[in-house]
């Protein structure tokens, strides 16, 4: 029977050391979830390894398939563009499958209330308080259109309302979204960021989410996330016809 594909996990990276640290974190959990997988980290930019130099790597050490896993929450630019880009440069003789984003998925929704359970909401908080489900945002409308099917579904959860907000390229801000919910007559309003990381524009969702009562941590390593990782290698690593460049 042959190895089972390198994963390979493909960050954005930032300028901000606690990205980087919060990404490793991340696959550390992968790693002890599945101990035999081999599980590598490339970054695109900012950090180091870059995704090339891993890629580099992997092909000298004799591996023949990987799959590429962008860690990204929805479908815009950098999975559509920059990551195929990259990985079509990699040494020929790998054989490349590109994975699906990581969102949506019930199993981030549930780190999602994880987080916010440890910032100190109750199950008994649900109905009185309403949820900013605080993202990074996209000029991409299929990225926009998820956060916002996501943020209707979790509504129907049983919290008081829950609106979609975004820190960049979009509307409404983290600080409009708070507002909102209390002038709809939430008791109580927390701020959740869909964001894997820190970095700029958490730092911006933190500083939007002054007016709520709670502001929950990033997902970062949450053990949804890390099972969230391995299913969207799983499915990614059977289809054989998903190969890049074979």
């Amino acid at each position: 029977m042959s190895a089972q594909p390198v994963l390979l996990v493909v960050a954005h990276g930032s300028r901000d050391p606690r990205h980087a640290a919060t990404v490793h974190a991340l696959v550390r959990r992968v790693r002890a979830l599945r101990p035999h997988l081999r599980v590598e980290t490339g970054f695109l930019d900012f950090n180091v390894p870059s995704v090339p130099a891993v890629l580099e790597s992997l092909a000298a050490d004799g591996v023949r398939d990987v799959v590429a896993l962008p860690l990204l929450l929805t479908r815009a630019f950098h999975a559509k563009a920059d990551i195929p880009a990259v990985l079509r440069q990699a040494p020929p003789r790998l054989r490349i499958r590109q994975a699906d984003v990581l969102g949506p998925s019930p199993l981030l929704t549930a780190a999602l209330e994880r987080r916010l359970r440890e910032a100190g909401l109750a199950p008994a908080d649900r109905s009185s308080t309403g949820v900013v489900l605080a993202s990074a945002g996209s000029s991409d409308p299929e990225a926009i259109a998820v956060i916002a099917d996501i943020a209707r579904e979790w509504r129907r959860t049983g919290w008081c309302a829950v609106r979609p907000a975004f820190a960049s390229a979009c509307l409404p801000r983290t600080e409009d979204a708070v507002r909102e919910l209390r002038e709809q007559g939430c008791a109580r309003v927390a701020v959740a960021p869909y964001v894997l990381a820190p970095g700029f524009l958490p730092d911006r969702i933190a500083r939007g989410a002054a007016g709520a009562d709670v502001l929950a941590e990033v997902l970062g390593p949450a053990p949804e996330v890390a099972r969230v990782l391995l299913e969207r290698y799983d499915a990614a690593r059977l289809p054989r016809v998903a190969a890049v460049g074979a």
